[in-house]
């Protein structure tokens, strides 16, 4: 559902219990499992979605940070493989992560942001004055981070959040809503400064901070918190303490250009030696490791760790020793094929005190959005020898799954896919198998600056197979091309229909005011201006949430109470891009007996319209505006000009529930119609008769629980040669999407 933000922080990422049904359902016998993250939530545990930083301590223990995770669990703690826990107090309520995190002895310190929900959290003290948002940094008790250790008085003792207040240590405060509070560096320097902490380290006395935005580390006691000293440096960032008391500094690391090393003394003073970088390294982050080498990890076009060690002889200086990673990441040989050793988007690198190298990567690298792109975390262990001892995936949010039409157990989500092997036990079922995006080859994909990847629909088309993307707003549709003998796993921009112009407006040389197509003519996967077709066709087709495209290829879009329009396939061009065109657009007014549409699924094989919205005495509550609507109406002969309603459904609605039910989605596969809420649960009607058979529930294997479906597009379902079917569910909360397994009686 579609929230103001206030609502939303509550809202998005509660994790529903869903074990106490509706008397009167009828409980349908189906197993259920997930894929896109190592841990199902059936322990309480999940793998975060983001992670821009990381801290290693001797024993292993790995201290994370992120700007956002759904469900909280921004600062988090891993050991062995295993989520040991999180945080907490860096989410929602005027609450967030941040993108640092250092460790000593005692204390975890822990980057983060406080708001106030627009004025709606008031405490002097605790809450920044309306207009206003802090930035700083959370101490911790090493041993359960849960615990705060508070360096001064709590305004109240007994209230968590002013004991929360009590450990927190403002190093920033600026307006809001903008995060930026100082200038571009120099007149080429098009992106703001972030005012968030952009490095943290520490030893048991002393606490190193890069305020980025103000160009200086700040020296703090680790004990009292105060401020002992401050120097300049430009635009620092990631920090690592070496065993000698000196400070390596990222910097030059807020304003689009790659990071410089810095080396300074303990006191400040800049050191005259430095790291050899190659010319092309993008370093993410730095650390020491216990024998004296500093570590890079590059996110430029090698995706490696780098390691440097202070050579024998006149000088000193140091030189590059060693690598650890494929050189081109997950991108060499077979590009996008995932595996041990090849990185993308390296964001943290630690070692332990046995040499263990830990890596982070989000698929991006420290892009500073609240959640990068939203392509998912790995966090990973090397032994020294180069052997991966375990990882841990978090690849999935708002993202739907569908399956591949042209392999079997082959899945495809927003930018992943993934291989199936249902022999196995629940969560061990799935094997992340290729990542589609290329942002080398393809730097102009729209999953990098338009939206988060996206609800798939893949269909084969002349021998070819597609992948169909709406956005979490349903605003428009990015289509994907494949060419595994030059792009491997990667899939290449094809085609977009736009919507409206706010949802584009990052698409280099577009038509403005949205409502255009792109077609990939000379297919270099890049937005040239001779490849834009606005629509002049009359009608304008921005504005609607249903989108669906059916076996043939034809795209199907309900536009509320403008009606129903149908984009007709026409075949692939030179390119193998799918044609579309607006001059062979065929437009259906809204059928009766409904006001507004919200989905429309066509069955090219039964020539059967699937339609879902309002009526006049089933109203629209503007509260709700992503759901599907209250009433779903099958049309058969619907191409004959002279459509028959087949059955009308009356669907779940009470949004005054706790929680609420209605239809968020909605699809068509075998026998029957999957209806999904947004807690979660899936309505089954038979596809014939409209006859509701029953009700799959999330179980133990998830703690019975899911998040938020917040999307207008988050279930798909595919019957299986033996009369199973497996259905997909998007679930925001803890990354990864729902796979429920059923097979009727």
């Amino acid at each position: 559902m579609l929230r103001p933000r206030f609502a939303r922080l509550l809202c998005s990422s509660l994790v529903f219990l869903v074990a106490s049904a509706a008397c009167a359902e009828t409980a349908l016998n189906a197993r259920t499992s997930w894929i896109g993250n190592t841990f199902g939530f059936g322990d309480g545990t999940w793998t975060q979605i983001n992670i821009t930083a990381i801290a290693v301590a001797p024993d292993g223990k790995v201290y994370t940070n992120a700007p956002w995770d759904e469900s909280g669990a921004e600062a988090s703690v891993y050991q062995d493989g295993k989520m040991l826990g999180f945080a907490g107090g860096t989410h929602g309520w005027g609450n967030g992560g941040g993108n640092a995190v250092a460790i000593n002895r005692r204390y975890a310190f822990v980057a983060i942001s406080v708001g106030n929900e627009k004025g709606h959290l008031v405490s002097p003290g605790i809450w920044p004055e309306k207009g206003r948002q802090w930035y700083g940094i959370s101490r911790r008790e090493i041993g359960d981070t849960k615990l705060s250790a508070p360096f001064q008085p709590a305004a109240n003792p007994l209230d968590l959040r002013a004991k929360l207040a009590a450990s927190f240590l403002m190093i920033n405060d600026v307006p809001t809503p903008t995060r930026a509070d100082s200038t571009p560096s120099t007149a080429n320097d098009v992106t703001p400064v972030s005012s968030d902490i952009g490095g943290l380290a520490a030893s048991d006395t002393t606490l190193y901070v890069s305020n980025t935005s103000r160009d200086r580390i700040e020296v703090c006691d680790a004990e009292s918190m105060l401020k002992k000293a401050a120097w300049t440096v430009h635009e620092p960032g990631h920090l690592a303490l070496a065993a000698d008391g000196s400070l390596w500094v990222l910097t030059d690391t807020a304003t689009g250009k790659s990071a410089r090393v810095a080396h300074f003394s303990a006191s400040g003073e800049r050191l005259g030696d430095t790291l050899p970088l190659p010319t092309d390294t993008d370093a993410a982050d730095i650390a020491v490791d216990p024998r004296g080498r500093v570590l890079i990890a590059d996110n430029g076009p090698r995706q490696q760790i780098l390691f440097f060690s202070k050579a024998d002889g006149a000088g000193g200086r140091y030189t590059q020793s060693g690598t650890l990673g494929e050189r081109g990441g997950i991108f060499s040989g077979i590009a996008g094929k995932p595996g041990p050793q090849r990185f993308n988007g390296l964001t943290g690198v630690g070692v332990d005190a046995r040499g263990n190298v830990y890596v982070s990567t989000n698929g991006v690298g420290p892009r500073f959005a609240s959640i990068g792109a939203g392509l998912g975390a790995t966090l990973e262990s090397y032994a020294p020898d180069g052997q991966r001892l375990w990882k841990a995936e978090g690849l999935l949010f708002v993202d739907g799954a569908w399956m591949d039409p042209s392999r079997p157990d082959s899945v495809y989500t927003g930018n992943k896919r993934f291989e199936l092997d249902l022999s196995k036990p629940a969560g061990q079922d799935w094997r992340y198998a290729g990542f589609l995006s290329n942002r080398f080859k393809y730097p102009q994909d729209p999953v990098f600056d338009t939206d988060r990847p996206g609800l798939p629909i893949a269909r084969k088309l002349k021998g070819h197979t597609f992948l169909y993307l709406t956005d979490m707003y349903a605003d428009h549709l990015v289509i994907y091309r494949f060419d595994p003998a030059h792009d491997g796993e990667v899939a290449a921009p094809s085609g977009l229909i736009a919507g409206r112009p706010r949802g584009v407006a990052q698409i280099p040389n577009a038509p403005a005011g949205g409502d255009w197509m792109w077609r990939d003519a000379n297919g270099d996967g890049k937005f040239d201006s001779n490849e834009f077709t606005p629509n002049t066709s009359g009608p304008k087709l921005v504005g609607g949430w249903g989108w669906w495209v059916d076996t043939n290829g034809d795209i199907w879009r309900a536009r509320d109470n403008k009606g129903v329009f149908r984009f007709r396939f026409g075949g692939l061009d030179g390119r193998g891009n799918p044609i579309y065109s607006y001059d062979s657009i065929t437009a259906y007014p809204v059928p009766q007996p409904f006001t507004e549409l919200r989905r429309a699924i066509y069955d090219p094989a039964t020539d059967s319209l699937y339609v879902s919205g309002y009526t006049a005495d089933l109203k629209f509550d503007p509260g709700f505006w992503k759901e599907v609507g209250r009433q779903l109406v099958r049309y058969d002969h619907w191409s004959t000009g002279k459509p028959v309603p087949r059955y009308t459904i009356t669907l779940p609605w009470d949004t005054k529930g706790k929680p609420i039910v209605t239809v968020i989605g909605l699809t068509v596969e075998g026998q029957y119609v999957f209806a999904v809420e947004p807690v979660g649960a899936v309505h089954v009607y038979e596809r014939d008769s409209g006859k509701e058979v029953g009700v799959i529930r999330p179980g133990p294997e998830v703690g019975r629980a899911s998040g938020w479906v917040d999307v207008p597009n988050g279930i798909s379902a595919y019957r299986r040669s033996d009369g199973e079917y497996l259905i997909f569910v998007e679930e925001d909360a803890r990354g990864k999407v729902m796979m429920y397994r059923w097979k009727p009686a």
